[in-house]
């Protein structure tokens, strides 16, 4: 039972989400708990990106757990680091995203870091340039069915309603980790 100063909180808190309270909800018609990611005072913004190229997953991180996870698309020759322009590969290592664009060909684009300095140096000691405009974006503007396949240049391709989130749970300076 609450003592007395502190019954001003009875009401507040029967007014708060069960799963504000750290308390499991039902799934509907299952009888089964089904946990929910909401707490309070948790912020819901990404601490880091992890992409997968193997898995074709991008995963939004805070701390070590993943906020959400979305299916991507790579570059159309997507096995290894990118070396050069026009290579067709999505670069491997880590990055951060250093801006972003509303306005581009497809909806929505977030830069990527890409190229750094020890990319530009490999690039160069074989005589190429390191390429550049690496972004993860959703699709194309103006496409009514989105593609599918690996099919970019070497960006990373999500959809558009994925590209909506993670745009708002992101901010500029966002590292992004990018794994073979």
């Amino acid at each position: 039972m609450l003592s007395r100063p502190h019954r001003w909180l009875l009401p507040l808190l029967l007014c708060l989400p069960l799963s504000a309270l750290g308390v499991s909800q039902l799934s509907p018609g299952s009888g089964e708990p089904r946990q929910t990611n909401v707490s309070l005072g948790e912020p819901k913004l990404a601490d880091k990106l992890v992409v997968k190229k193997a898995e074709r997953k991008l995963y939004l991180m805070k701390g070590n757990k993943p906020l959400r996870t979305y299916k991507i698309a790579l570059g159309y020759q997507p096995a290894g680091h990118k070396r050069s322009q026009g290579d067709g590969r999505t670069p491997e290592g880590r990055y951060f995203l250093d801006w972003r664009s509303a306005r581009s060909n497809y909806r929505k684009a977030l830069h990527i870091s890409y190229p750094n300095g020890q990319d530009m140096l490999r690039a160069r000691a074989t005589g190429r340039e390191p390429g550049g405009m690496i972004m993860i974006h959703g699709q194309p503007s103006g496409r009514s069915n989105p593609k599918s396949g690996d099919w970019t240049f070497g960006c990373i391709a999500v959809s558009n309603m994925a590209i909506d989130e993670i745009w708002s749970m992101t901010t500029d300076g966002t590292p992004i980790e990018i794994l073979p």
